[in-house]
């Protein structure tokens, strides 16, 4: 651990602190989901949650796995995060979350780690309200027996947003699509491609969930449909899903610069309700 002023200090939380941190989690459910997935392993091995605890009281946390998540963290707060972090490897491929929490802790960061990183200062938090559209009834929970056609899509949309194919790095990237599609957690719209194959048209994952909020991730359009308007109907189709299977509250977040995807969630009545940022390690 590491001791800060007047008895603060950061430390990795053992399962003694599983509660304190699903209630600090739950003062805001939609942008704690990312570290809150994690909460329940506490206590199971070396924990990954991260915590101040002043004079007996949590009063703030960071996941610290492949991705590096803030929540609730004051500036104060961050300059010992960072301290803890910087005095060991490095382990996070990314930082994600709160945008002043994310921006303020990299600035801290980057100088040590020295890495080339990509910046996405702000990406809107929203959550699904009322539906604006139909949903379209085409649009399905994946099963297992889809995996091969979803992973396509899959490593297209990956290889759009990041700018690399996941699979050059191994298998786990499409064992991840397989778990997903066999829990139910990709949703899809299939049809006959230019080719006379069935292919995914339209996909989107459950990302995260726990405690009332699903995060949906992984939101991909075949390139030649974009423009069509699927897109809307599809989305609309999700929240309905995913608000009947999985949980009550819809949220997901999207680049600043993603024009179009915006004005597709407007449509489907998603409202902002924060500002995400991403670092990309």
């Amino acid at each position: 651990m590491f001791w800060g002023s007047s008895g603060r200090r950061v430390m990795r939380l053992p399962g003694r602190y599983r509660k304190a941190v699903h209630d600090h989690l739950a003062k805001d459910p939609v942008g704690s989901v990312l570290a809150a997935v994690h909460a329940d392993s506490m206590g199971l091995g070396s924990s990954r949650m991260l915590g101040i605890v002043d004079n007996g009281e949590l009063s703030s946390t960071v996941w610290y796995g492949a991705n590096l998540v803030p929540v609730g963290t004051s500036h104060d707060d961050r300059i010992l995060y960072a301290d803890f972090i910087l005095r060991r490897p490095r382990e996070c491929s990314s930082i994600v979350g709160d945008s002043a929490e994310v921006l303020d802790l990299w600035e801290m960061l980057r100088h040590d780690w020295r890495v080339e990183a990509e910046v996405r200062a702000s990406q809107p938090s929203l959550v699904a309200g009322d539906l604006r559209v139909a949903p379209d009834p085409r649009v399905r929970p994946a099963e297992l027996a889809d995996a091969p056609m979803v992973s396509p899509a899959a490593v297209a949309m990956f290889t759009e947003e990041v700018g690399y194919d996941p699979t050059q790095y191994g298998p786990g990237y499409v064992s991840r699509v397989y778990e997903l599609c066999r829990l139910g957690n990709t949703f899809i719209r299939t049809g006959i491609g230019p080719d006379g194959t069935e292919r995914v048209e339209f996909k989107a994952d459950i990302g995260a969930s726990y405690n009332g909020v699903a995060q949906i991730q992984g939101v991909w359009t075949a390139p030649d449909l974009r423009g069509t308007g699927i897109a809307t109907g599809a989305m609309a189709a999700v929240v309905e899903l995913v608000r009947k299977r999985v949980a009550p509250t819809v949220s997901l977040y999207v680049n600043s610069y993603n024009h179009a995807a915006l004005r597709v969630y407007d449509k489907v009545g998603f409202h902002q309700v924060g500002e995400y940022a991403t670092i990309l390690l």
